[in-house]
């Protein structure tokens, strides 16, 4: 992407598809691939240098739009993001002056945290994993056919590993101790997160 600096200050916004007239003067599309930076930045076009620094996982951060900006000094366009705002980690609920207003009832949920959604998610990847093994519940159900031990043990396990997985989440102090818990490291070879994983067959 790029921009036309005219007196100090940005006038448009270019994506390098097409010509540009500036002034009493045309230019074709192809500027922007066989023109140097350094020559088009004669004419007034800068390439736009997007600075990430403040931008966040989306997952778990509100980013700001991107401003743009001549910077004089250094003779460049850039692009900045602003403070990333943490998405909420507990439910919102209704208030009382709410309630009044006809828009929900007090202490109902009225925007779910992201504990909320993470913990579901945890539910249904549990119930997923269980699912692979509940026809062995059934058959002891209509066949009194003995359930395996290390089925048993299994679902024991991947239920033991749900429940400590929905308390770390419930724990967690804020988002980020939440992006914490789901951000993988690698140590010695192995990579893994805080949070863990369910175990699978």
């Amino acid at each position: 992407m790029f921009a036309l600096v005219e007196s100090g200050s940005i006038t448009s916004y270019l994506n390098g598809n097409r010509g540009i007239t500036i002034g009493d003067n045309q230019y074709p599309a192809d500027i922007y691939t066989k023109w140097t930076e350094s020559e088009r930045n004669a004419i007034g076009i800068y390439t736009i240098e997007i600075d990430e620094t403040n931008k966040k996982n989306e997952e778990w951060y509100i980013n700001t739009d991107i401003s743009y900006a001549y910077d004089a000094s250094s003779n460049k366009v850039k692009g900045t993001y602003g403070t990333a705002t943490a998405k909420p980690h507990a439910d919102t609920l209704y208030t009382q002056a709410e309630e009044d207003a006809g828009l929900g009832t007090k202490d109902d949920v009225k925007t779910e945290g992201l504990k909320t959604k993470l913990i579901r998610a945890v539910k249904v990847d549990a119930e997923a994993e269980l699912n692979k093994t509940d026809w062995y519940i059934t058959r002891k159900a209509e066949k009194s056919t003995a359930i395996p031990s290390s089925i048993t043990t299994h679902r024991d396990a991947v239920r033991t590993k749900q429940a400590a997985m929905e308390t770390a989440i419930t724990n967690a102090s804020d988002t980020a101790a939440l992006e914490t818990l789901y951000t993988y490291t690698t140590t010695d070879g192995v990579t893994s997160r805080p949070l863990g994983e369910l175990p699978k067959l």
